[in-house]
């Protein structure tokens, strides 16, 4: 795989988990957007946006995603990177995009597992089962617009994995000398 490979989806789905264990097992380099962003600006997400806003955030975010965008990279972006429209486009541009689906209940049930909320600042203020719930229903078309390709994230990362994997070899026959070799 030479293009880069953004894996997309909301808070929850595997893009870290399945994101880091792809990388090492297609030998590509691994780069997490909102980890990136907060190692240059030492801040987390949260402290961003409660110092520059959610559009100084979103900002940051456009230019990270540029930064880290390079061939034999997977990227796994932050939840909201498809609201800005010109991310869409360079990610479509630039590599094949992913989504990583999953239903509300899956994502909730990790959320809590793992829960990170002084990094993850809340998107409405509501219970996180609810806060899921509206946050999917105004971003799935987003990520589906988005995506070449969406995947079942409520299969265990392996399974994701060899579904990615399955993807990338079939993409890069049908499209040798095209946009994806």
């Amino acid at each position: 795989m030479t293009q880069p490979l953004y894996l997309v989806g909301p808070r929850g789905c595997g893009k870290t988990t399945v994101g880091m264990a792809l990388a090492t097992a297609i030998e590509c380099r691994f780069v997490d957007t909102d980890q990136w962003l907060q190692l240059q600006v030492q801040m987390t997400v949260a402290e961003i946006v409660e110092r520059e806003g959610w559009p100084g955030f979103r900002a940051r975010e456009t230019a990270a995603l540029e930064a880290v965008t390079a061939p034999s990279t997977v990227i796994a972006t932050g939840g909201g990177i498809i609201l800005t429209e010109y991310n869409r486009h360079f990610m479509r541009d630039n590599g094949i995009v992913i989504y990583l689906c999953a239903p509300v209940s899956t994502l909730v049930n990790r959320l809590e597992a793992s829960p990170e909320e002084e990094l993850r600042p809340t998107l409405t203020g509501k219970p996180l089962s609810e806060e899921v719930q509206e946050v999917l229903e105004q971003r799935d078309i987003l990520y589906r617009e988005t995506a070449h390709f969406i995947i079942d994230a409520a299969n265990k990362p392996s399974q994701v994995i060899s579904e990615i994997r399955c993807i990338l070899a079939q993409t890069a026959l049908r499209k040798q000398g095209g946009v994806y070799t």
